[in-house]
């Protein structure tokens, strides 16, 4: 039964990460694109979470963290680059 229940998720997480890359492909405006961006890097995190408890290994735990690290980082940075203009500001002494 929750092995049946947790290949629904998988199936269900697939389908959103889809509909979030047609928005990501076909997104009205750049900060929607990031959105997507963040909304398929936390689905991501989820179907692995799910397929760590579907195969009772803790193998999958580190991958989760590295990829949330990389989904937040990337989302910070991509909205700062959208705001300024740059990623990192550097002053300049003269």
């Amino acid at each position: 039964m929750i092995k049946g229940m947790l290949i629904v998720a998988l199936i269900l997480f697939a389908i959103a990460i889809a509909i979030a890359l047609y928005s990501l492909i076909r997104g009205p405006s750049l900060p929607d694109r990031v959105i997507s961006m963040d909304f398929i890097g936390v689905n991501l995190i989820s179907a692995i979470a799910v397929f760590s408890v579907l195969f009772h290994t803790k193998a999958f735990l580190e991958v989760i963290l590295i990829l949330g690290i990389l989904a937040f980082i990337s989302t910070i940075a991509l909205s700062k680059f959208i705001e300024r203009g740059v990623i990192i500001e550097r002053k300049r002494d003269r």
